[in-house]
């Protein structure tokens, strides 16, 4: 009997292996799905914070604003996303600066290997750059454009990035089908920011010294970039993209990082507080000691109070409750909307969003982008979570800078904890 019931155990569990395991051996005429796929755990990209995904009303402050047409009420529902906890700083900004001359020089040194996987021809970034192979000098300023004798500089104008762009909304709207190449535009974009911004912006003031030292002196590493403008912003996302899959192939993410939409940025500046006027919460723009809770223009002719005279450190001041820094003042930052005065009126009430990547050639006004937050130049309505307002997307500014987010897949974090 006790064989009988050895025998039976031993049964019991065999069947148990089969039918668990059965899944990766063979699908046996089962429907079991596709084997062997990657798995997936989720990815923590790093600076960013996970913005849970919820619903709230946009365009809505402690105020009545409901009866203005820039920022009708909307109850809308926004999907989980990564954010920076930070505005991009000058030195992260300058890492793909660096990246983009590096590549240029590599290849124009041929310093190129075969993919041992596709046999196509790509940069060798292990071996050392031979500055003085003559094969780069003319990415260096030449003749006239050299500046005090023999100094030798890289000439910033041929810094561009280039990457494919493709218009999802033609290729939903085209009903033939036939190719897809018309929906794919080549994007070549110069990437070195705008120095010359801080005296273009200013006019009977001096700041030369900003113009000389704030991408280059290592006291603005971690402030935030500005001369940006949008279509540099958008490459840099692109870019970032691009090094995150190439040095983790492991984690390859088919969703690339991008600037927020208008909506999301809003949603992550409450910090969950739904009405809310600033990203702190409360009504005041003092803490308890008086301290000014963010870098802005308190007052006429008063820029210093708040403890920054221009840009602060992009950690600066206490964050929000999703733990983001600097989401009112400092920097006003891009979105990827573009800017319609009523837009609240037709979006979608999930993931309501209007793009589009205007082109050269159109006019002015389908250029307009939205730009939130507000900057260190700006008075008080500016900083609030649910005011909007624009520049045009090819234009560059001392008080604009941009964050990136990321698209989450799957429906919450606690899924993959």
């Amino acid at each position: 009997m006790k064989k009988l019931f050895v025998f039976l155990g031993i049964a019991t569990l065999l069947a148990t292996i089969v039918s668990c395991g059965g899944r990766t051996k063979k699908q046996a005429g089962q429907l079991i799905g596709v084997e062997d796929r990657p798995k997936w755990s989720g990815i923590n990209p790093y600076g960013m914070l996970y913005i849970p995904s919820g619903t709230f009303e946009s365009g809505i402050g402690d105020q009545d604003l409901r009866s203005t047409f820039l920022t009708r009420g909307k109850v809308v529902s926004i999907d989980g996303f990564y954010m920076d906890d930070t505005e991009i700083s000058v030195n992260e900004y300058r890492q793909f600066i660096n990246w983009v001359r590096d590549s240029m020089v590599r290849t124009a040194t041929e310093l190129v290997v075969d993919n041992e996987e596709t046999g196509e021809k790509q940069i060798d970034w292990e071996s050392e750059i031979d500055w003085s192979n003559e094969a780069i000098k003319d990415l260096y300023f030449q003749g006239d454009d050299v500046f005090e004798g023999n100094r030798q500089e890289f000439n910033v104008n041929k810094l561009v990035y280039a990457y494919d762009y493709f218009d999802w909304d033609g290729a939903v709207k085209d009903r033939s089908k036939n190719s897809r190449k018309k929906y794919i535009t080549k994007m070549k974009v110069p990437v070195f920011p705008d120095t010359l911004v801080w005296v273009r912006d200013f006019a009977y003031s001096y700041n030369e010294p900003l113009t000389r030292n704030y991408f280059w002196h290592p006291a603005y590493d971690e402030y935030p970039i500005v001369g940006v403008s949008w279509p540099q912003a958008m490459a840099f996302c692109n870019w970032r993209s691009k090094i995150w899959n190439m040095y983790r192939p492991e984690e390859a993410n088919t969703e690339g990082f991008r600037l927020p939409s208008e909506q999301e940025w809003e949603y992550a500046a409450r910090g969950g507080k739904q009405d809310a006027p600033y990203p702190w919460g409360a009504y005041y723009t003092r803490n308890a000691k008086g301290c000014l809770l963010a870098n802005f223009k308190p007052g006429r002719g008063n820029y210093p109070e708040d403890g920054g005279q221009r840009t602060v450190k992009v950690d600066s001041y206490f964050p929000n409750d999703y733990g983001l820094y600097c989401m009112a003042g400092n920097v006003s930052e891009w979105t990827r909307s573009a800017f319609v005065e009523n837009a609240n009126s037709f979006v979608h009430d999930m993931n309501p969003d209007i793009r589009y990547n205007a082109k050269e050639t159109d006019n002015d006004f389908l250029k307009r982008k939205v730009i939130k937050g507000g900057s260190w130049k700006d008075i008080l309505y500016f900083l609030r979570n649910e005011a909007r307002t624009w520049e045009y997307q090819d234009s560059s500014k001392s008080y604009i800078g941009f964050r990136c987010a990321l698209n989450f897949n799957g429906r919450s974090i606690n899924d993959f904890n």
